[in-house]
């Protein structure tokens, strides 16, 4: 039996049942959030991580302030979530050594490039013009927008220049990613070993990619492990062009958000930065083995 002391004149007791039932709501990721935010705090209070004490002048009710003094006290934050997921490639350890030691120890006479594509980029026009920044006020723009297209660009990272190596097109199937490899066939120097990053999407692995693999003997695919994408340093340069570039324009056509596009690929070439590696592969194996040790245990 616990007594749970709510505040000054009110305790309710818990039993071993009622316990479980309260661990069981929180645990359930489809119960309403104020049953979970109200189910936490009679289980911490239960602890003996009760309070009595009520700060005043918050201009919010006691309960509400209460709540948040046991939230601080144990560093809960129900509100914000993270998200994750783990690799369940059997080989996830030797992918992820191999492409580390290109990003840290690139072999000699070689490039390593890291391939990926950013698909159904939308040309998104909004339908009222946005105010712009002022002091004291940030820019505006209508939650709404008018849709004029998509395209797809395809890059490859250098990682030891940092130049970036892209190209628009409409779709991306194996026979547009054949098209972009023949494209860094042409900018790369005769006589280099290529090694290409890259993930597992179908189109990286048909069978017409395969052959035409065969016929270029000095490219060398490096696949990442399933569900570590993050792994693919293309991926940041990614997310450079949506949030530097993409969140906020306002494209009226196809062409327009591909001359953006372009723009922002010739701008980065202009000063490039090498892409440096700097996790500890060791660190990353020891939390992904712990990860799959936890959620072991939840099943």
């Amino acid at each position: 039996m616990r007594v749970c002391g709510m505040r000054t004149g009110i305790t309710v007791e818990i039993n071993a049942t009622d316990y479980a039932r309260l661990e069981a709501i929180v645990a359930n990721r489809n119960s309403p959030q104020k049953h979970v935010w109200r189910s936490r705090i009679v289980l911490l209070t239960s602890e003996g991580l009760g309070t009595n004490e009520i700060i005043r002048r918050t201009g919010k009710s006691k309960s509400v302030v209460w709540r948040w003094r046991i939230w601080r006290r144990q560093g809960l934050q129900p509100h914000r979530s993270r998200q994750f997921k783990l690799s369940r490639d059997p080989e996830f350890v030797p992918k992820l050594r191999d492409i580390v030691g290109l990003y840290v120890d690139p072999p000699a006479h070689a490039i390593v490039l890291s391939v990926d594509e950013k698909s159904q980029i939308q040309a998104l026009d909004r339908t009222q013009p946005g105010l712009p920044l002022k002091p004291g006020r940030c820019g505006t723009m209508t939650h709404d927008y008018k849709r004029n297209g998509t395209t797809t660009l395809f890059a490859a990272l250098d990682v030891l220049e940092g130049k970036v190596i892209g190209r628009c097109m409409q779709r991306h199937r194996h026979q547009e990613f054949i098209r972009f490899l023949n494209a860094i066939e042409t900018e790369v120097p005769v006589g280099k070993i290529v090694h290409v990053i890259l993930d597992n999407y179908g189109s990286h692995k048909h069978p017409k990619v395969r052959a035409w693999l065969g016929r270029h003997p000095r490219f060398v695919f490096h696949y990442t492990p399933t569900s570590a994408s993050w792994l693919n340093a293309v991926e940041g340069f990614f997310a450079k062009l949506t949030k530097r570039r993409l969140k906020r324009g306002v494209f009226r056509s196809l062409v327009d958000l591909q001359a953006a596009i372009n723009r922002f690929l010739a701008e980065a070439n202009e000063k490039p930065r090498p892409f440096v590696w700097t996790a500890d592969p060791e660190a990353i194996i020891a939390a992904v083995r712990r990860g799959h040790q936890k959620l072991q245990s939840l099943t």
